[in-house]
């Protein structure tokens, strides 16, 4: 297994306090007006509640047939050592259907504080995720083990979460309406474009609530200009 340094300069509390305060839909727009390709597709919220927002801590799973790989290449133990609190462990399985993370897993990412778990692949016992309170997400949910199909490759490394590339300690943030990464390097320049897409949603908002008709508010905000 390839193993990367996994320590790094965590990002300032200041940032984190201002990043906190946005939700996905807005880091969306953000995105956008940066040019960035950051919204996640196709993994999907199991369990947890609220928003959630950490350091992505990566990982890279080879997978094959029953029997390819020894029951110790599975490593899920060094998935859990690499997550604490304001970290997202992110373990990319290629998008297979073939369980990464159970019940005990969780159980064990869950006393050491990880904030949450989000797997290009599956999971399992969601009954019982959903219970410990972890907030997980994958593209599939399955019983299939990944024992002795899934050999861990790689710590650290860039990897795949529905179709976004992430880096070791980039940005991520999942809500109920989904999932964004924002890369480290370029995060303040991001915040910046989210804080102000956040004013002018709340600018449209408050008039709306004050009874003026949707499409005047959206284009005295300049939110959605009305149409010449």
């Amino acid at each position: 297994m390839s193993e990367v340094n996994t320590n790094h300069k965590p990002i300032e509390a200041s940032l984190l306090k201002r990043c906190a305060a946005i939700g996905s839909s807005t880091w969306a727009d953000a995105l956008d007006v940066v040019g960035i390709h950051g919204v996640v597709q196709g993994v999907t919220q199991r369990a947890g509640q609220g928003r959630v927002m950490g350091e992505a801590v990566t990982a890279r799973h080879q997978w094959g047939q029953l029997g390819e790989f020894d029951r110790a290449d599975f490593a899920v133990g060094q998935l859990v050592a690499a997550t604490g609190p304001n970290k997202i462990l992110v373990v990319d399985v290629g998008g297979q259907a073939i369980s990464t993370f159970g019940g005990i897993a969780s159980t064990a990412a869950s006393l050491r504080g990880a904030t949450a778990v989000m797997i290009d692949g599956a999971c399992r016992d969601v009954d019982e995720i959903q219970a410990i309170g972890l907030w997980m997400a994958s593209r599939h949910v399955t019983p299939l083990t990944g024992k002795t199909r899934l050999q861990l490759q790689e710590l650290g490394g860039r990897v795949m979460l529905g179709g976004v590339g992430v880096e070791q300690g980039d940005l991520i943030v999942g809500d109920d309406t989904g999932i964004v990464v924002i890369p480290r390097e370029r995060l303040e320049e991001v915040l910046v474009a989210a804080e102000h897409a956040l004013a002018i949603d709340e600018k449209v908002e408050s008039a709306v609530r004050k009874g003026v008709p949707f499409a005047e508010a959206a284009a005295a905000a300049n939110y959605i200009p009305a149409k010449a």
